[in-house]
Parts: structure tokens; sequence; C-alpha cells
């Protein structure tokens, strides 16, 4: 189970590695809105996400044995990123399975960092089947997207940072929103915001067709998309909520959650990129 101590140990595993994102804000949007908002800005961290976080407290808690052996990992993009580039930082050799149709920057940033790339067919092929194999056959150590609680724990460090920022600026925060995926992400945060920071409620958000967590947390058990649909969000629409992630959300999350239609969503980018 992931516990607030485990956040604090990946804390000290990153300190030096990852970078303190900022904490921002534009006076003129909170006038607009009518509230304070601030954001999180790991779209700034090292390889453009998070995910390194999660992934070099993964690897970083591997046997020496294990690291010789190599890791591999399956994603679409930023989660293949932060593997290769925290499995390169450690000389670990490092396989990814990414769609044929990937991003190319991501493909190639991927590349780039060290790890060696195999490409499938996204409607044909099976990609955690084809990793699975190749730990099967090498002895690679598998590095899950989001569904291992060290992995989480990389991720909490993030709600570690909200809260010592948050304090720094004199505030407190009424309401967390984490963007939802495969639900990493929001365990590992709002594990370490339950503790230093308890009257912040938690909400989800998630696109339209994808809001497998939410409606999975209003049931009390794990309920899968719909197939057919698709998002501009490529990062979060995953099928079904972790079986590891989903009984953490539940002991966290309050009954809110936010769910985004494409045509809602686009005019709020466009507004963002002019303030």
């Amino acid at each position: 189970m992931l516990e607030y101590s485990m956040i604090v140990k990946a804390s000290q595993v990153l300190a030096g590695v990852t970078r303190v994102t900022p904490l921002l804000e534009s006076e003129l949007l909170n006038r607009k809105i009518g509230f304070r908002l601030l954001v999180k800005a790991e779209c700034l961290q090292r390889t453009g996400s998070f995910k390194i976080r999660g992934a070099y407290v993964k690897i970083a808690s591997l046997s020496d044995a294990e690291r010789a052996a190599g890791v591999v990992a399956f994603s679409s993009g930023n989660h293949a990123q932060g593997v290769a580039a925290a499995a390169t930082e450690m000389g670990v050799p490092a396989t990814i399975v990414m769609p044929e149709d990937a991003p190319a920057v991501k493909l190639r940033n991927t590349a780039e960092y060290g790890a060696k790339v195999i490409t499938y067919d996204r409607v044909t092929g099976d990609r955690a089947k084809i990793a699975r194999d190749i730990a099967a056959e090498t002895g690679a150590t598998l590095i899950p997207p989001y569904d291992d609680h060290v992995l989480m724990s990389g991720q909490g460090t993030i709600g570690l940072e909200i809260a010592d920022q948050l304090t720094k600026l004199n505030t407190s925060a009424d309401v967390l929103v984490c963007p939802v995926g495969g639900g990493g992400l929001i365990a590992g945060i709002a594990t370490a915001i339950a503790e230093l920071s308890p009257g912040t409620m938690i909400c989800t958000a998630e696109p339209e067709h994808f809001d497998d967590t939410k409606r999975s947390l209003v049931a009390g058990e794990r309920v899968g998309n719909e197939p057919g649909h698709n998002s501009i969000c490529d990062s979060i629409v995953t099928q079904i909520p972790g079986e590891k992630t989903f009984p953490i959300n539940q002991k966290t999350w309050l009954p809110r959650g936010m769910r985004f239609r494409r045509p809602k969503s686009l005019p709020r980018c466009r507004l963002s990129r002019t303030i």
C-alpha cells in the first residue's frame, strides 16, 4: 500500500534529480474567473512531464542484479521519456514499447534519451503483452505506467511541493483538481495532501467518454470506458482505473469530479496562451 512515509523517502531519492516546478498564476485570469487559480507547472519538469519522478524512484529501488538486466515499459510518450531518461541516468538498459503512430517528437526523444524503442500497431497490437514478453525473455523489470506503489510515491512528491509552496505563499487550497488516467498521479498527490492539508478537497478531471475513475468511485468498484471514443487528451485515456491505484483513490476522494468536453476545453487552451 502507498504510505505518506514512502513519498517523503521518494523526495529524498529525487533530490537533485528532478526540478521543483513552480506554482503559476495570472492576476488577469484570476479576475476573470473570480477566484485564485494556481497551476503546478509539471510541463516544465525534466522530459516535459511528471513521469520521470515515479520512473526514477522505481528504478532506483531495484537491486543491482535487476538493474543489470534492464527495464522495459510501454507508453505512448510521457512515461516512455521518463523511463528512458531515468534509466540512462542510472546506467540501466531500457526498452520502450510505443505505438508506431505516437507523436514523432516523443518517439525521437525516447530514443535520444537512450532507450531502445520498439513500435507496434495500436489497432492490432497489445503493448502490455509485448512488454511482458520482452521482460520474460530478457529478465528485464517491467516499469508500469501507474499501477505500482513505489512509482506512485514518486508522483506523490508533487503533493509535497504543492503543500510547501502554498505555505510559503501564506495560503491554502480549498480544492485540488488533478487530471486522471490510470490514477497513479492523483493517488500519490492525494496521499500527500491528505496528510499535509486535510481540509483540501480532491477532485478528478477527465475527458468526456474517459471518466472511468469518477464513475468507478461513485459505483464503488472499477468500471471501464465504452470503446469507440477518442480524445485530444491522449495521455490520460486509459480504459479502466488501476487495480492498485483505485483502492487508494477510494480512501482520499470526495464525491466530486469534472468531465470535460472537447468544444469547451479548446477555447480555454486558446485563452491560456494569450494571458
